[in-house]
């Protein structure tokens, strides 16, 4: 492949398993770093100031996968760092891209299916109006950001993704505690629709849109089967040989999480990812079951 890829926001799972396979593959990567870079493998940037086209030309690729966690309770100091960290930094790169001397063919940027807002038994394509609520808001202003690079003719891909799984962090790495220990359970009524991916096939999707020249506009990173939030916990819990017996009530999320816990645990979006599957993506993982004992090596 032998192609210059520029990336952002690889600290989490997601980006870590990112950077392994792009070198496996023969890329050259260089990192968008928050603060001093060292050395010719980093740039550093500060989402919230410009940057120099100059910084950035000369890639065959850029993947923007940076923002603040949503994890944590959402003060309006949180909400606001959530928002800027997208939408300030998308449009900061995307204007630097569009005014770059080479500029990239492909630029793919993190969004969320959290877009589509809560839309419970609804199935949810890539043509869906957005949704309601704080995080749909915020997806739909960060989309919105890339557009410099659209119009200066970069093919442009909104990485919609969905609940990623991996074993390394984010949702999956928080339930694994209270799942092993035998006080795992369904959230609230459980019959919201949770839609995920295996970390393996969000990369490998990446790959896939990397290389497919026809895949623009929003993609949804997300496995062909969503499931709902009971039988994801009865599978989890039987993956690890556990009881799911301890749920957890509405009333109790909301007054823990308050508003993330409403968007983030009990919302429901049941999301089909209907380019990567037309444009022929071979996922690996189709089944819940099936990547949580891959994932967790049982």
């Amino acid at each position: 492949m032998n192609s210059k890829i520029l990336v952002s926001g690889v600290s989490g799972p997601i980006g870590a398993a990112l950077l392994a396979s792009l070198a496996s593959n023969g890329c050259t990567v260089v990192r968008l770093v928050r603060g001093s870079a060292t050395g010719d493998s980093q740039i550093a940037w500060d989402p919230a100031q410009p940057l120099d086209p100059q910084d950035v030309s000369g890639f065959d690729a850029v993947i923007h996968l940076a923002g603040e966690t949503i994890f944590g309770r959402w003060s309006e100091a949180k909400k606001q760092k959530i928002r800027d960290s997208r939408v300030a930094g998308t449009s900061n790169l995307a204007s630097a891209l569009s005014l770059a001397e080479e500029k990239p063919q492909v630029f793919m940027c993190g969004s969320a299916i959290g877009y589509y807002g809560n839309r419970g038994d609804e199935l949810l394509s890539e043509e869906n109006a957005p949704g309601t609520g704080f995080l749909a808001q915020v997806c739909q202003e960060w989309e919105e950001a890339t557009m410099p690079a659209v119009q200066a003719d970069i093919r442009t891909a909104h990485l919609r993704t969905g609940i990623v799984l991996s074993p390394k962090g984010g949702a999956l790495g928080a339930m694994l505690v209270p799942f092993k220990l035998g006080l795992g359970g369904r959230t609230g009524d459980g019959q919201q629709w949770m839609s995920w991916i295996d970390v393996r096939d969000m990369v490998g999707a990446i790959h896939h849109i990397l290389k497919n020249d026809l895949l623009q506009g929003p993609v949804n990173m997300v496995a062909p089967k969503p499931v709902r939030n009971t039988e994801f916990a009865s599978t989890l819990a039987s993956v690890l040989s556990r009881p799911a017996i301890f749920p957890m009530p509405a009333f109790a999320v909301k007054t823990v999480f308050g508003e993330m816990g409403e968007e983030l645990l009990l919302s429901s979006q049941k999301v089909e990812p209907g380019k990567l599957i037309s444009s022929g993506y071979p996922f690996r993982y189709r089944e819940l079951r099936a990547s949580l004992k891959a994932l967790l090596g049982r």
